[in-house]
């Protein structure tokens, strides 16, 4: 059976005194929640990147379902939805045009009309799908873009900093959804976040990353009980200092 994500020995090198991955490797399971964690600038964001086939490695093997992202590109993109952590909208589009349109890239009638009555349902933006997106708040738009992506139903889900913008009650209510859709859909998702409490009450499992390597990997609480810590936060300190 394949993995979900398969990441072995990735590298990626912007320049001589940047690079961005330094051999990394891990797998993500099936019907698994995998949680990228590190400081800003560990890779983060470029393995996540790397994964939906928005750039290509400097080396290293990327499979995704058993499909390598760098010689099967399309194939792996009908496999997965990506949202960034700075997710753009179309301005001019009202929010349910632009929920129709980023679904009609997915789905055709009659699967294109449930499909866009769940995202509608998910944004719980109600009369404001009605407004241009260009007069949404931030969190409003990070809402629309997320109800995309979950109503889509991807095979893997990738999310960079998937709550980010959002107030705490709208948070809570992301975090649900996607546990919900992990579980009732088997949707497998790949994702990383600065906040450890969300990364604690979402993840199966998690991959400590700094300097562009894996510097530990468990569940939250195997992490936290091999290293005597009462979070993440204070595993990874303590992770780092061995390093």
């Amino acid at each position: 059976m394949y993995s979900a994500v398969l990441v072995k020995d990735l590298y990626k090198v912007y320049s001589r005194s940047t690079i961005a991955l330094n051999g990394l490797s891990f797998e993500v399971k099936p019907g698994e929640i995998y949680a990228l964690i590190g400081p800003n600038g560990s890779g983060k964001t470029t393995t996540l990147r790397i994964v939906a086939t928005l750039i290509k490695p400097t080396r290293g093997l990327v499979e995704v379902f058993g499909v390598n992202v760098v010689k099967d590109p399309l194939k792996v993109r009908s496999l997965i939805n990506y949202l960034p952590e700075e997710a753009g909208a179309y301005r001019d589009l009202s929010g349910e045009d632009f929920i129709k349109f980023m679904l009609s890239m997915r789905y055709r009638e009659p699967e294109l009309e449930k499909a866009v009555e769940e995202a509608v349902s998910i944004s719980g933006l109600g009369r404001e799908l009605k407004r241009p997106v260009r007069t949404y708040s931030k969190g409003m738009k990070r809402t629309l873009a997320l109800s995309v992506v979950l109503a889509s139903k991807p095979k893997l889900l990738i999310l960079d900093e998937p709550t980010a913008g959002l107030d705490v009650e709208k948070a809570l209510f992301v975090r649900e959804l996607i546990k919900k859709y992990n579980r009732e859909f088997g949707v497998t998702v790949l994702l990383s976040s600065h906040n450890m409490l969300e990364v604690e009450y979402l993840a199966h499992r998690v991959g400590i990353i700094y300097r562009g390597k894996l510097i530990g990997e468990g569940t939250p609480r195997e992490i936290k009980e091999s290293l005597n810590a009462e979070n993440l936060e204070e595993a990874f300190v303590k992770l780092k200092a061995k390093v």
